[in-house]
């Protein structure tokens, strides 16, 4: 009976990535049908399957809290205006813009989650790219590149090198000096595609930034007051954790986005039903629908016995074993969103390690806070690489493109799997042979 469990959650799982790929039905639709055939086919309870969403209550919190913030702050024009001033600072040229787009990602992801970076920035694409007469799709893209990429600046950038250095105890100033060129290298590795995957853009050039239209804020108080309430979230997303009472980064966006509905209800410049009701739910129930996906993946064994065939492949060749794991981890995550795969990753990686004897049986413990052998640390690193970059690759790969994927929806285009594909397959498998190279190199040789 397990078997037969096992393997048709594997097919439901692939037969929903299939529809997605094909786009014969709406992704959301694809995975909420697949998650509820595991219910109704008991695979997977309902207490249970809601019990997996709940895991990832922090990340779902995270998401509409920030939702809420940005749309209720729309009938200020703020998002127009700053588009405009963008454009001009760009004086009109594709290149410089493409560019800018990489300036500012790049350093607000070395500190916030990517994820939170794109739903804040990303209502600036539309109105740019309309100002310049481009399709938004490719500069979305992009962000979403370059977001994913700079995750791995700092050890808080992503949730996945988050997940990785806490499990071997690596430091923050650690993770820095040793960790933080593989991000640089990332992100460099998507500039030098820009004269090549967005050459439409990089050509672009507009002539008369007179014509451009000149949108003026509405409401300015309320903007000034909104602005101290987004200063209040951006401040506590970087300290909340290390307070003395810890506030996760989901309650202060759930805070924020109270805050930000009361100032909208009492302004009375939107109503409180108006910003609900435009909020991108379709993007909420992907992440909880795949979640319950991923957990009966879990449940039934599949992630653990692909990882005790790698650890039969690997034996105790740390080389091999780092460049294969990265690899290997790189193309699972792009199907595979990365949280819940280097959840799964983790503990599966130190079995393994404790049971080819590189490293002391305590380790496994929750508990341990010493340092692990230097000898098995590639091994995690890769494994960091391949899920954060890895993301880059598909639609599906990191909860940023669909984020991007939902804001492009809600502004009259659809990025396609195909088109993500088309930009995405070239930039991952250039980042993945490129910190395969920076981790032989620094860590193997």
């Amino acid at each position: 009976m397990e078997n037969w469990q096992a393997i048709f959650s594997v097919i439901v799982f692939v037969s929903v990535i299939v529809l997605i790929m094909t786009e014969w039905v709406h992704l959301t639709i694809a995975a909420l049908l697949g998650a509820l055939i595991l219910v109704f086919t008991n695979i997977m309870t309902l207490p249970e399957a809601v019990g997996y969403i709940g895991n990832s209550h922090g990340t779902l919190g995270l998401f509409f809290g920030v939702m809420v913030l940005v749309r209720a702050f729309e009938p200020t024009k703020i998002f127009d205006y700053l588009a405009t001033q963008i454009v001009i600072l760009a004086k009109g040229n594709g290149k410089r813009l493409l560019l800018g787009i990489v300036g500012i990602v790049t350093p607000i992801c070395a500190v916030l989650p990517n994820a939170t970076t794109v739903m804040l920035l990303a209502p600036l694409i539309p109105p740019m790219a309309e100002e310049l007469g481009i399709n938004f799709v490719p500069l979305l893209i992009l962000m979403v590149f370059v977001a994913n990429s700079a995750g791995l600046l700092t050890l808080v950038g992503d949730p996945a090198t988050f997940i990785v250095g806490d499990a071997v105890n690596i430091s923050f100033v650690d993770y820095l000096l040793n960790l933080s060129l593989g991000g640089v290298i990332a992100v460099a590795v998507v500039v030098g595609t820009l004269p090549f995957l967005f050459r439409k853009i990089w050509n672009t050039s507009l002539d008369n930034l007179d014509e451009l239209p000149h949108p003026q804020i509405n409401h300015p108080r309320v903007l000034i007051v909104g602005a101290v309430i987004v200063a209040f979230v951006l401040v506590f997303f970087v300290i909340g954790e290390s307070l003395p009472i810890p506030i996760s980064p989901a309650a202060v966006a759930l805070l924020g986005a109270a805050l930000a509905l009361l100032l909208s209800h009492q302004s009375r410049i939107d109503t409180v039903n108006n910003i609900l009701r435009d909020i991108d739910w379709s993007t909420l129930i992907f992440f909880m629908s795949i979640f319950v996906l991923i957990g009966g993946l879990d449940k039934t064994g599949i992630i653990k016995s692909l990882s005790g065939v790698l650890a039969t492949i690997l034996g105790k060749n740390i080389l091999l074993g780092s460049l294969v794991l990265l690899f290997f981890v790189g193309l699972l995550s792009s199907i595979i969103p990365n949280i819940p795969l280097v959840v799964a990753m983790v503990p599966l990686l130190k079995q393994y390690i404790v049971n080819v004897g590189l490293a002391p049986a305590e380790v496994l413990s929750s508990n341990f806070e010493g340092q692990f052998p230097p000898e098995v640390l590639p091994l995690f690193y890769a494994m960091m690489f391949g899920a954060t970059l890895g993301g880059n690759g598909t639609l599906v790969g990191a909860s940023s493109n669909i984020v991007a994927a939902g804001i492009s929806e809600q502004h009259g285009r659809r990025i396609s799997f195909k088109t993500f594909l088309h930009y995405g397959i070239p930039v991952m498998l250039l980042q993945l042979v490129a910190s395969a190279l920076y981790v032989l190199v620094k860590f193997l040789l």
